[in-house]
């Protein structure tokens, strides 16, 4: 399967079954894009996440009202809703102390996720357009838990999306200020990405994605132009390299909308102060 075939894909995870249920009544849904996948979960109070031996570090994403306690190389922090946190390899324990819907991300090392992935099927064959995952050098000091409180760091854009972009050596999360009110159907920002995907997580609202995939010569794989609303959150769309894409929230409710990559993109961290905690994570040494 080339770029041109490949579909997008459209988890409403608002309507679709979880992909895992654990003996606690945490519900998962997981989406894999060729690089990293996506993991939400519903989660009561007591419930516990772990990693055991994980090859590079992950994220996690607490909405306002939730809350756990994190451990990880030899670290505790306690961190509320409405935070980032970047998590070290191998061993952790995140153990939810305020129920609720919380977002995890972690690379293709996570083997045993991506088994699960609702759309699992559609990386049979690797995805070979997308260019393979390749760390950043360590950040000074080692690996250590990186903890982000969203409230205080309002983001550096001065465009009405407000991006508000993170990164850690081997992913990196856009994570917008909440729109409170409708985009502007007339400043959408239609865009491909040559040979990296991007997966747009909504947590908050509704939301209508267009899609154009590229032709090629050969019109029987061809695919029609696709406009789909998504009526709630949460929710996730995974974007192909080379698929033009833009987004536009709609309807009263403000929305929330993350955006992922992996690895982190160059042309982002490249840019002075456009990347929050750029000065947690060096430049690879070409692009230094």
């Amino acid at each position: 399967m080339n770029a041109a075939q490949r579909p997008a894909t459209h988890a409403r995870l608002y309507e679709t079954a979880p992909d895992a249920t654990d003996a606690d009544g945490t519900r998962h849904w997981i989406t894999r894009a060729a690089n990293f996948c996506v993991v939400v979960s519903d989660a009561p109070a007591g419930a516990v996440l772990s990693r055991t031996g994980q090859a590079d570090e992950h994220m996690l994403l607490l909405p306002p009202g939730t809350a756990a306690t994190v451990e990880a190389g030899g670290e505790t922090i306690a961190a509320a809703g409405d935070s980032l946190t970047i998590l070290p390899p191998g061993d952790s324990r995140v153990t939810v102390t305020a129920p609720g819907r919380i977002a995890r991300i972690l690379s293709s090392t996570a083997t045993d996720l991506l088994a699960l992935a609702s759309n699992a099927a559609t990386y049979a064959d690797g995805a070979p357009e997308v260019a393979p995952l390749a760390a950043w050098p360590t950040p000074p000091g080692g690996f250590r838990l990186r903890h982000y409180r969203l409230a205080e760091l309002p983001s550096p854009d001065p465009g009405p999306l407000k991006m508000r972009v993170f990164q850690s050596c081997n992913l990196m999360v856009n994570v917008f200020e909440r729109w409170p009110a409708p985009r502007d159907i007339r400043r959408l920002s239609p865009h491909s990405h040559d040979d990296f995907e991007q997966v747009s997580l909504g947590l908050a609202g509704a939301f209508e994605h267009h899609l154009r995939y590229p032709w090629t010569a050969d019109k029987t794989v061809w695919r029609e132009d696709e406009h789909v609303h998504y009526a709630a959150s949460p929710n996730v769309l995974v974007i192909p390299a080379r698929v033009i894409h833009t987004t536009h929230n709609v309807g009263p409710e403000p929305a929330w909308l993350i955006d992922v990559f992996g690895p982190p993109r160059l042309d982002f961290a490249s840019k002075p102060g456009f990347v929050v905690n750029a000065g947690d994570y060096p430049l690879p040494a070409k692009a230094a």
